[in-house]
C-alpha cells in the first residue's frame, strides 16, 4: 500500500504530502495527452515538477484536440445542406472532399441555412418561454410577450454554458448602457439569447446569473434578450443550431478545450471567442472574429474591462454591419465568406471523426504494438525495462562530466566533452546538445557521438558533434538522459544530467 500511495505524491518520499490522481494516472501511463495545443503547454508547466529538471517543453504530455459528434448538433436544415454538398454519410471516412464542396455552394443555400436555423430557434424560444413565464408565475403581460420575443431576421447571438468566475459570463454586462443601446438600435437590430447554470455551492456563480435575469427585465431590452432556465443538453442543443455568433469570454488559459463553440459549425455559426482552448488554435481572421492578446492576464480587473471594451468594439464595427451589409439579392456577402470558410476549414478538423482518428493513430495503435512486444516471450522485453529501471537508478549519480571544449568556425559549432559513465552502461545513455525552441515547435536535441576513450578512465570517453552557427554556441548545453529504444524517457526514466560551464 505504501508503494502505491508514493505513484500519487510529487515526492514519493514524502508521507505527509496529499494523494494526487493526476500523478497516479501519469506514473501508469504508457503516454499523457492534453485535449488542445494550449492546454498542452498548461499541462506540461503544471506537471514539470514530476520531471525535475527537464525542460518543460520536452515534459511527455502531447495533445488531441477536442472534436464533436457532429450529427448530434446539426439540425434537419444543416443535414440536408451538407447531405445535398458532400453526399448522405459526410462524416464518415477521411472528409478529404468536404472543404472543397463546402466552399463551391451558392451564397443563397448557404443563406437560407441560417434563415432557417434562426427562425426554428425563434419558435423554440417562443415556445420554451411561454412554459418557463407560466411556471414562475410572471404577469399575463410577460406570458404574452414571450410570444413575440425576437425577429427572426435580426442578427441573433448566444451564450450559454456553465456559470463559473473563470468563464466570465457577465463581461458583456460590463458596460450594460452599451449592451442596451446595442439591442435596441432599430437600424440594425440585435438580440441575444443566454442559458446555463451555476453548481449549488458557487455563490458568485448564481450572483452571475442573477445579473443576466435582472438585465433582461430591463423594459428597454424586453423581447430581445431572453434567458433560458433550466439549462441542459436539449437547450444547447437548439442554441447551437439557431444562434448566428456563439460568444466565448473564459480567461485565458483556463478554458482546457471547449466544444460549445465546435457544435455551432455544422449549422454555420461564427465564433466570436476569447483567444483560448481550442479558439487558440482554430481562430483565423477568415473564419471568425476574436478577443485577447493570446497571452495571460490572471484576474486582472482591468484587463477584463479592456477585454470587454474589445467585445463591444468588434460587435458594434465588425459583426453587425458585416451582418446587416446586403448585396442586391439580400445576402451579406462579407458574412457569407466567413461562414462558408468556417464551415469548409473548422467543420470537419473539430468533429469526432478527426479525434478519434488521431487519437487512434497517435496514441491507441503505437500503444497496442507497444504491448505485444513487452508480453511477448512471457514478457522478456518488460522485464528488461523494469532491470534497465532499477539499474539506471542505482547508478546515475555516478555520471560526471570533464571538461567541455568549443570551437565555431566555417558556419559551424563543434563540441567535444568528456563524460565519465563509471558504473553505468555506455549503450544506457544518450548523450546530446540541447538548445530551448525558437518558437513554438519542440526541440530537437542534437546527439553526440562517442569516440575515444578516456585515458585510465574504464568507462569515459570524449562525445562530440557539429551543429550550424545560425544559432550561438552559447545556447547549447550539453545534458545525459536515459536512453534505451523499447523504454518510454522521460515517462519510465526522468533521470537527467546537465554539464555545468
Amino acid at each position: 500500500m505504501g508503494e502505491f500511495l508514493a505513484l500519487g505524491r510529487r515526492d514519493p518520499a514524502d508521507e505527509s504530502e496529499p494523494f494526487n490522481m493526476a500523478y497516479l494516472a501519469i506514473r501508469g501511463s504508457g503516454a499523457i495527452n492534453a485535449v488542445s495545443r494550449l492546454h498542452g503547454s498548461v499541462s506540461r508547466a503544471i506537471f514539470s515538477d514530476l520531471f525535475p529538471r527537464w525542460p518543460k517543453a520536452e515534459v511527455p504530455v502531447g495533445y488531441v484536440t477536442n472534436g464533436v459528434h457532429t450529427p448530434t448538433w446539426d439540425s434537419v436544415y444543416a443535414q440536408r445542406l451538407w447531405a445535398a454538398a458532400c453526399g448522405k454519410e459526410p462524416w464518415v471516412g477521411t472528409m478529404e472532399d468536404v472543404s472543397a464542396k463546402i466552399r463551391a455552394m451558392p451564397d443563397d443555400l448557404l443563406w437560407g441555412l441560417r434563415m432557417s436555423n434562426r427562425k426554428a430557434l425563434v419558435e423554440y424560444l417562443r415556445a420554451r418561454l411561454l412554459r418557463q413565464y407560466a411556471a414562475a408565475g410572471e404577469s399575463p403581460e410577460d406570458v404574452k410577450l414571450s410570444q413575440s420575443v425576437f425577429n427572426p431576421n435580426a442578427l441573433t447571438l448566444g451564450f450559454a454554458r456553465r456559470f463559473a468566475t473563470y468563464r466570465r459570463p457577465t463581461l458583456l454586462l460590463h458596460d450594460p448602457e452599451r449592451l442596451a443601446r446595442i439591442l435596441t438600435n432599430r437600424r440594425l437590430p440585435v438580440q441575444l439569447v443566454i442559458a446555463g447554470k451555476a453548481h449549488p455551492a458557487d455563490e458568485p456563480g448564481k450572483a452571475m446569473i442573477r445579473q443576466w435575469t435582472q438585465f433582461v427585465k430591463r423594459p428597454e431590452v424586453r423581447g430581445r434578450v431572453v434567458f433560458v432556465a433550466d439549462y441542459d443538453m436539449m437547450v444547447a442543443e437548439q442554441l447551437v443550431q439557431g444562434v448566428d455568433v456563439w460568444i466565448n469570454t473564459p480567461r485565458r488559459p483556463w478554458e482546457a478545450s471547449g466544444t460549445s463553440g465546435m457544435k455551432v459549425l455544422v449549422n454555420g455559426g461564427l465564433n466570436l471567442s476569447e483567444l483560448d482552448g481550442w479558439w487558440s488554435e482554430a481562430y483565423a481572421p477568415e473564419v471568425g472574429w476574436a478577443i485577447g492578446d493570446g497571452r495571460e492576464h490572471g484576474d486582472d480587473p482591468a484587463w477584463d474591462a479592456a477585454e470587454a471594451e474589445s467585445l463591444y468594439e468588434l460587435l458594434g464595427h465588425e459583426v453587425i454591419p458585416a451582418f446587416y451589409t446586403r448585396n442586391e439579392k439580400d445576402i451579406p456577402t462579407r458574412w457569407m465568406a466567413r461562414m462558408r470558410e468556417s464551415m469548409a476549414r473548422l467543420t470537419p478538423r473539430f468533429s469526432a471523426n478527426r479525434t478519434v482518428r488521431e487519437y487512434t493513430e497517435t496514441y491507441y495503435l503505437p500503444a497496442a504494438a507497444a504491448y505485444r512486444k513487452r508480453e511477448a516471450n512471457r514478457g522478456a522485453l518488460a522485464e528488461e525495462i523494469v532491470n534497465w529501471r532499477r539499474d539506471m537508478s542505482e547508478h546515475w549519480a555516478t555520471i560526471r562530466f570533464g571538461s567541455l571544449e568549443v570551437a565555431s568556425a566555417g558556419g559551424s559549432h563543434q563540441f567535444s566533452v568528456e563524460v565519465h559513465l563509471d558504473e553505468v552502461v555506455r549503450d544506457n545513455v544518450s548523450v546530446e546538445l540541447y538548445a530551448e525552441p525558437t518558437d513554438d515547435s519542440r526541440p530537437v536535441p542534437i546527439s553526440m557521438r562517442r569516440g575515444t576513450k578516456l585515458s585510465g578512465w574504464e568507462n569515459g570517453y570524449i562525445y562530440s558533434a557539429q551543429v550550424q552557427a545560425d544559432r550561438p554556441a552559447s545556447d547549447y548545453t550539453v545534458r545525459i538522459i536515459p536512453s534505451k529504444p523499447e523504454a518510454l524517457v522521460p515517462l519510465e526514466a526522468n533521470l537527467i544530467a546537465w554539464h555545468r560551464s
